[in-house]
């Protein structure tokens, strides 16, 4: 029972953006039966993000569905100083391809569309994107987060590699330095 107290104070903190809704027909005997599909993005704006999809009759019912949905289909993402991602990344669905560059601060969240919505719900603030190809939102928001799911913090490469995150970071600096006395001799 504790777990699920938890649970309900960490779904206050949570952040839901209606992405879109589509009106979907059934055709039957008698006409058309019509139903609703909703398509919501939730995040804690503090680097948690998920997506979900939800089918129903009502738009209200499609909507709770969706929602739930995108709480159990959450994914952590490492953040830049809590504002900008760390590195630029792409991410490919089908059709989707999209591009994100991470932004000095003051940039503000340069994206259209749905993925404005994951920026927004993810507690980025500084971010620039380029959807090329599709439109369609679906595959906007699965290419968005396969590029949101190949995120790297340093510390993750710097585990994988066996190193400090020092020499993660401090690596650019070295190697200039080590070129510039290079052209200098």
């Amino acid at each position: 029972m504790a777990r699920h107290s938890q649970m309900d104070r960490g779904d206050s903190e949570l952040v839901d953006k209606l992405v879109g809704i589509n009106r979907v027909a059934k055709v039957v005997k008698g006409g058309r039966r019509f139903g609703f599909a909703a398509l919501v993005v939730v995040g804690d704006q503090r680097g948690r993000v998920g997506y979900g999809k939800g089918k129903a009759r009502e738009v209200p019912e499609a909507i709770r569905k969706a929602t739930e949905n995108a709480k159990r289909n959450m994914i952590r993402v490492p953040l830049r100083e809590s504002r900008t991602l760390h590195h630029d990344v792409e991410g490919r669905f089908g059709a989707g391809h999209v591009v994100l560059r991470t932004a000095p601060a003051g940039t503000g969240i340069i994206a259209g569309g749905p993925m404005r919505a994951v920026f927004e719900t993810l507690g980025v603030q500084d971010v620039v994107t380029k959807s090329i190809g599709t439109s369609n939102p679906y595959n906007m928001l699965k290419a968005t987060f396969v590029a949101l799911e190949s995120m790297m913090s340093p510390r993750s490469v710097a585990a994988r590699r066996g190193k400090k995150v020092s020499e993660i970071l401090g690596r650019k600096k070295d190697d200039a330095e080590g070129q510039d006395a290079g052209v200098e001799a």
